[in-house]
């Protein structure tokens, strides 16, 4: 502990005595300083114990006494050290009485003891104690590698937490818990994942303090990790603020939790690489050898239906919140998940079929389509946001490459339809008809009809009307011509006139089936 006016009292060789302020003698003494001024304040940091022999003070002066002890005291001055025998043969009664007023601890220091010999004692007892907890760092530091070594990290926030007296948490990149010390500050910890996200977004090395006085406790979080983003924080939280020991423990676990988090970055990297030698056995058609090659790291994950993901950026910018989303979700639901990145821009994810990466992909997608709704207006023209995301259908090892086919496809009917997610099987479920809304099909559909919609403006008929009645009556010359209020006779003729300006025979099947889709087009974007 650092020296206190008590210690100091009990100091044998300085042989002080107490005048007033007896009950606040366990306050720290930071520092000693030695000041004739009549108004030292303005040289002072709060902490310190003033000595005076009162030769510029009129120390009998009860107004001028309490002035000035007002102002020590303001000014966070935790002690009084009056020499008597220079100046004064004893103390004042007028400084006696303010000092017990404002309850400022007076000494009475005697003639034989210089100043010189208290600062001594202050200084050492400073000295002492911060060896003290330079010492209990380093032991800290020795205890913690041990346990990081034997018990990983769960094994080091426990010593952690018993070093500095509190709690300890640790989340990943995502702001997730991964692991609390004691248990019971799982809760706790969980309520802080907001301030973690926002000191991820800070420029690492990041830290801050949360809580405090009027909160059930005083918590620091730190991020972990020597790259431009953090690879995980970690929380500390205790009913005060640090001491000495305590921060070199803090430091320590740092140190610790930043080369475990590089380490493991190293591992990932790998892990990585036979990720995506799995992916493409599998896309080649060969399950068996990718099982092989990912022996226990993804055996779960290709013994089981899965799904697979694809994920683009269409602004040129890396895919890390995706993979952070899946990859964090996985990880607490304790289910393996395949990530693969094909180039910055793109993201194959094998993830279990109705599990946790494929559920928070789908929640991360509906948000980003909801942020996007909130800050555009008007048509979405498809590249307006900056992720597109095709979902595939349930598929296993065996049928892998059609279930990349089909989120490619998703992938693609996303990009068109300005969409951040769709699934496939959304597609194969639903209509052909918003396919059609593509700027390709309605030019297409346009060129095709617009020979009979010049002919209809000149006045000489209906024609463009004319066949959509007969193709939706599938050729049945008396119910189209009904539809139409027209003689059969008539509709024939019309539809002579269609063949004879297309220069197409409508007893083509694929030129009745491109002539209606062409009206659909055409219906869809009116």
């Amino acid at each position: 502990m650092p020296p206190t006016l008590a210690s100091l009292v009990h100091h044998s060789a300085l042989k002080l005595t107490v005048r007033a302020g007896e009950d606040h003698l366990d306050v720290p003494v930071r520092w000693v300083h030695a000041s004739e001024l009549a108004d030292p304040v303005p040289y002072m940091e709060g902490g310190e114990l003033l000595l005076i022999t009162a030769l510029k003070l009129d120390a009998e002066d009860p107004k001028a006494m309490r002035r000035y002890v007002k102002r020590l005291v303001g000014a966070g001055v935790v002690g009084l050290g009056f020499a008597v025998g220079v100046n004064y043969d004893e103390i004042p009664q007028a400084l006696v009485d303010t000092a017990g007023e404002e309850g400022l601890p007076l000494l009475e220091v005697p003639r034989r003891t210089p100043f010189i010999a208290i600062s001594k004692a202050v200084s050492a007892a400073i000295a002492a104690d911060q060896y003290r907890s330079v010492t209990a760092g380093f032991a800290a530091q020795r205890e913690l590698t041990k346990q990081a070594l034997t018990d990983g990290p769960e094994g080091l926030l426990a010593a952690l937490a018993a070093q500095v007296d509190g709690w300890a948490a640790l989340y990943d990149a995502s702001g997730a818990v991964v692991a609390t010390a004691p248990e019971w500050a799982g809760r706790r910890a969980a309520r802080l994942t907001a301030d973690v996200e926002r000191l991820r977004d800070r420029p690492a090395p990041a830290s801050s303090v949360v809580g405090g006085p009027d909160n059930e406790d005083r918590v620091e979080l730190h991020t972990l990790g020597t790259g431009r983003r953090p690879r995980a924080a970690l929380a500390v939280g205790t009913e005060s603020a640090l001491g000495t020991a305590e921060r070199y423990a803090v430091h320590s676990a740092i140190a610790l939790l930043t080369l475990t988090t590089e380490r493991s970055r190293s591992l990932q990297a790998a892990h990585e690489r036979i990720g995506a030698a799995v992916l493409r056995l599998l896309l080649a058609g060969h399950p068996d050898h990718a099982r092989a090659v990912a022996g226990d790291l993804y055996g779960g994950l290709l013994d089981a239906p899965f799904r697979i993901i694809v994920g683009e950026s269409t602004d040129g910018e890396p895919l890390d919140g995706l993979a952070e989303v899946v990859e964090s979700a996985a990880a607490r639901s304790g289910e393996a998940v395949l990530v693969v990145a094909e180039g910055p821009e793109r993201l194959v994810v094998l993830a279990v079929d109705g599990g946790a990466a494929v559920e928070a992909c789908g929640e991360y997608a509906a948000t980003r389509e909801g942020e996007r709704a909130s800050s555009t207006t008007g048509e979405h023209t498809g590249d307006e946001d900056d992720l597109v995301v095709g979902l595939s259908a349930p598929a296993g090892p065996i049928a892998a490459a059609g279930a990349y086919k089909q989120a490619e496809q998703a992938l693609s009917v996303a990009r068109r339809r300005g969409r951040v997610l769709v699934e496939h099987e959304q597609l194969a479920a639903g209509s052909v008809l918003p396919l059609l809304a593509d700027d390709a099909v309605r030019a297409f559909a346009d060129g095709l009809l617009r020979p009979l919609s010049e002919h209809d403006a000149t006045g000489r008929g209906d024609l463009v009307a004319s066949l959509r009645a007969w193709l939706s009556r599938h050729g049945q010359w008396d119910a189209a011509a009904a539809d139409l209020g027209v003689h059969r006779h008539t509709l024939r003729y019309r539809m002579r006139r269609v063949e004879e300006i297309l220069g197409r025979s409508l007893d083509d099947p694929d030129v009745r089936m491109e002539l209606w889709l062409a009206l659909k087009a055409t219906a869809a974007a009116e």
